[in-house]
């Protein structure tokens, strides 16, 4: 197994704590996102430097980098529990799952716009249809009794309702 020189840790600590810092700043590349992952790539370091390491006879032992990874994820962990977003996309995420809920909202509200107006207008219609029948059973009635004349139509020219019997002014 090959060890890691001196100057090559010192290099690459400085490397991963400039990184780390970028990262947690909301600093990300276009393709990364805020995890280890990114935060190997942008250190130039391998990821697996963050993970234990299994001795040959079974037994584990911190990675070279390990205390970085703790260290990374327990400030990314502070800055989620203060508020702040580091990852731009999950911010767009939140909005994004935020405008869903509220367009589900406005839809449902809709639907139930639209379903009291479907009732209304069934309502509205079955009793223009009776209203109808009414008429139609009235008019057949008066036919039928024969004692009812109908009124010639008006003449054109002639005055009709409104125009020939002004209103007078009450006393």
């Amino acid at each position: 197994m090959a060890r890691i020189r001196a100057e090559t840790r010192a290099r690459d600590e400085e490397a991963v704590r400039a990184a780390m810092d970028r990262l947690l700043k909301g600093n990300l590349p276009p393709s990364g996102s805020c995890d280890l992952k990114t935060l190997a790539a942008e250190a130039g370091v391998t990821r697996t430097a963050f993970y234990p390491k299994k001795n040959r006879d079974g037994t584990t032992r911190p990675g070279p980098y390990q205390h970085f990874a703790e260290e990374f994820e327990r400030r990314l962990r502070t800055l989620q529990e203060a508020g702040k977003v580091v990852d731009p996309r999950i911010a767009q995420i939140e909005r994004l799952k935020a405008k869903v809920a509220e367009l589900k909202e406005r839809l449902a509200q809709r639907d139930e716009a639209i379903a009291e107006l479907t009732t209304f207008k069934e309502l509205a219609a079955s009793r223009l249809a009776a209203q109808h029948d009414e008429v139609v059973r009235l008019r057949e009635q008066t036919a039928a009794l024969g004692n009812v004349r109908r009124l010639p139509a008006a003449r054109p020219g002639t005055a009709t309702w409104p125009a020939a019997f002004p209103r007078r002014p009450h006393q």
